[in-house]
């Protein structure tokens, strides 16, 4: 019996010096694309149009949660227009390719740009934000550019990247073929879950997702129906070309800081039987607390309640202020003028939310799981009065159209308790003039506000209590049509943009 082994070509081929080390291998598979992207670096000058208006897309809507003036790492840079489109204050980009780096430093001397790979990247500095534009599926390692990222990130670093939907690997090869796209390797076909595992394993976590492109080439009219409008809805967008995630670095220490002083503001009109026990019921948080009380337009004794009250505290840390203007929004803003303390809170002066609460809406933002806690009143059974039924299904359908608009949940938009940082708050302030002073509630200059900074938001339920005193300032009708008009704005500010 001849016992002597069969041997194919594949298994003649001679692979006895090869090195089949981690980094050889890496270096053998950017070789190739190195190669690739130095042919397509040659090539940029005759691209067509058609080519040229899905990178013009990709930069609006990066435009859109990149403020102009920001600190960016652009990973992947290509020929650098992306970044230099961004009006950043320090721009640096990296790319593996040579001939990608020469066109960048050609056309935008203002800005740094370093040929390397970025799965080996050190720079010893830290970024506002770190951008990813089509590189995730093209790098041989995905977990360890997330690393890297990590590394080159703080807690209040924003990661922005956008990638291929696997549905379009075969639309984009016949395009390749045809020479209306870039040419490209073999890709790496990555989900939204796949993704978001691999940032999981490198310490990141994401904040939201979306999905953009549905007609990636430059069509009078059509390009805009389909990209701004169409691949919102579903289930259109489960057809766009790219998604796109924002994404922060994943609390690694989620232990209550308890160093921390709080600001907690209760607007108060026509409140005069609640503000005792606001006072007696409000909890001491972290290193030290004030309670800022502003009053308006209120035609009981709210004010001499609330002056006569802080007389009797003397050891509280209480404040009093008159309201100038009207609403709601207007008295929030006037006490986080005033506040000093690190983390600003929300405290509706009707009791419907018990002050006892705070001290979880304390721990869920010094904890660091959340940038942007929000209570919920629509989870626990709430007390038989404490909201009409009509109410409620109007809460549910503004809530479920806030985070239709947010890209992230936020199951009761229309809850009065909100909490958030001092310094985050500045941050909405300075960018208030994107939406305008719109808004009399102040519920949604936040929200819109906290979006717009892609801040982490964590719904928090509450025990919904029944007023026990007075009326309630909120009229179903006219502030309900008020509300709808909202959406609209926002989803021309937000959404459809």
């Amino acid at each position: 019996m001849n016992n002597t082994k069969q041997i194919s070509p594949e298994d003649s081929i001679d692979e006895s010096n090869l090195d089949f080390s981690p980094s050889s291998v890496r270096k053998r598979y950017n070789d190739e694309r190195i190669k690739n992207w130095d042919y397509v670096a040659d090539q940029l000058g005759t691209l067509s149009k058609i080519r040229n208006y899905y990178h013009s897309r990709l930069q609006e809507v990066y435009k859109l949660s990149i403020p102009e003036g920001a600190r960016i790492l652009d990973l992947g840079c290509g020929n650098g227009d992306l970044l230099a489109s961004l009006n950043s204050s320090f721009g640096i980009g990296v790319d593996f390719s040579g001939g990608m780096i020469e066109l960048a430093r050609t056309s935008h001397p203002e800005l740094e740009f370093y040929q390397q790979d970025v799965q080996t990247l050190d720079l010893k500095e830290k970024f506002e934000y770190i951008i990813l534009s089509d590189l995730v599926n093209d790098v041989e390692d995905v977990q360890t550019v997330f690393e890297i990222v990590k590394k080159h990130s703080d807690s209040n670093t924003r990661i922005i990247l956008n990638f291929y939907s696997h549905l379009w690997s075969l639309p984009m090869s016949l395009a390749q073929g045809l020479g209306w796209a870039t040419r490209t390797l073999p890709q790496n076909w990555l989900s939204v879950t796949d993704v978001s595992g691999l940032m999981d394993l490198a310490g990141l976590e994401p904040i939201r997702t979306t999905k953009e492109v549905l007609w990636p080439v430059r069509t009078p009219f059509i390009d805009s129906l389909f990209n701004r409008y169409l691949v919102r809805l579903w289930p259109l967008k489960y057809l766009a070309l790219t998604n796109f995630m924002m994404a922060r670095v994943k609390p690694e220490n989620t232990q209550v800081d308890e160093s921390l002083s709080v600001s907690i503001v209760c607007a108060a009109r026509n409140e005069e039987g609640h503000i005792e026990e606001i006072i007696e019921r409000t909890p001491e948080l972290g290193r030290y607390t004030e309670l800022i009380f502003v009053e308006g337009n209120s035609t009981d004794d709210t004010y001499n309640k609330i002056e006569k009250e802080i007389a009797k505290n003397p050891d509280r840390d209480l404040s009093l202020y008159k309201q100038t203007g009207t609403g709601k929004g207007d008295a929030v803003r006037c006490g986080f003028q005033h506040a000093k303390g690190d983390i600003l809170m929300i405290l509706d002066a009707d009791m419907t939310v018990p002050p006892e609460d705070l001290r979880r809406f304390y721990n869920a933002i010094a904890s660091g799981n959340g940038e942007y806690i929000n209570g919920v009143r629509l989870v626990y059974p709430m007390e038989e009065e404490a909201m009409r039924f009509l109410n409620i299904l109007g809460n549910k359908f503004f809530s479920f159209a806030f985070s239709w608009l947010l890209g992230q949940s936020i199951k009761d938009c229309l809850c009065g308790t909100k909490v958030l940082t001092r310094e985050n708050y500045l941050r909405i302030a300075e960018n208030r003039s994107y939406f305008g002073d719109f808004d009399p509630f102040g519920d949604f200059d936040l929200i819109f506000g906290a979006a717009k900074i892609n801040l982490k938001f964590i719904d928090l339920p509450i025990r919904y209590k029944e007023r026990r005193y007075g009326e309630t300032n909120i009229d179903r009708w006219s502030h309900g049509w008020l509300l709808l008009k909202m959406v609209v704005f926002a989803a021309r500010r937000i959404k459809f943009v």
